[in-house]
């Protein structure tokens, strides 16, 4: 099974930027669809953004529009969530996830069959 392994977080300071990376452990990545996803304690896990395996659509939620870039990188198995113009609203624990790309439902993190551990985000002002 695809493994997955995040790093990039860290703690900055408002209006700051980060860049994620999500390593695959498998060529088969190039199969896969990733999305990022944060979650903080006592909340639900939110989507934040997705790539088609082609790399040529991407989806963002309306909170990150504009200032978050996903993109990736098939040569070398791995995803990327740059960050930018960050807000302590973006502070939580990012995680990347793959799916098959079915072409539908990238905001559904059900959907997802692979995850990484998570790399933790924090905003500070």
């Amino acid at each position: 099974q695809l493994q997955l392994a995040e790093s990039g977080g860290g703690s900055v300071q408002v209006g700051g930027s980060l860049r994620l990376s999500c390593a695959a452990s498998e060529r088969t990545f190039i199969y896969y669809a990733m999305g990022w996803f944060r979650q903080t304690p006592g909340k639900e896990r939110e989507f934040v953004a997705a790539i088609r395996k082609s790399g040529d659509i991407m989806l963002y939620a309306d909170s990150v529009e504009g200032r978050f870039t996903i993109s990736r990188d098939n040569a070398k198995n791995t995803a990327y969530l740059q960050m930018t113009n960050l807000t302590p609203e973006d502070t939580a624990v990012y995680y990347c996830a793959a799916r098959i790309d079915t072409g539908y439902n990238y905001r559904v993190g059900g959907d997802y069959d692979a995850w990484g551990q998570g790399t933790q985000v924090t905003v500070s002002s």
